[in-house]
């Protein structure tokens, strides 16, 4: 097992990736390049930011990766406000993401006061 595996808020990260994949495909088929793809892309960046700095040899390294997870939590939400704002996402499922990225935010927010 690898060390991001480990790490709650990697698989937190996974679930909500997962999450956003479910709620994305009843999207518009002209919007797979588009939206579907920007949502999707952020969403799964968030864990591979936090695996790929779990592998990193420094505290600081680390501390940094954790830092782009956030920003790309920040811009899937961007992206899933467009999304919601366009009627392509129901708002359940909008809180439903909202709140579990408001989570993994958490998450990142503490392991990243623990590097430092």
């Amino acid at each position: 097992m690898f060390n991001s595996e480990k790490l709650d808020v990697w698989n937190a990260a996974i679930e909500y990736a997962d999450e956003v994949y479910q709620v994305t495909k009843p999207f518009p088929a002209d919007e797979r390049f588009g939206l579907t793809s920007q949502l999707r892309r952020s969403a799964v960046s968030v864990s591979a930011n936090i695996a790929e700095g779990s592998g990193r040899s420094s505290k600081k390294d680390f501390s940094r990766f954790i830092e782009i997870a956030f920003g790309s939590l920040m811009e899937s939400i961007s992206h899933l406000t467009v999304a919601k704002r366009q009627g392509y996402v129901e708002t359940d499922n909008y809180q439903l993401l909202y709140d579990h990225a408001e989570r993994v935010g958490r998450m990142l927010s503490g392991l990243r006061r623990s590097l430092e």
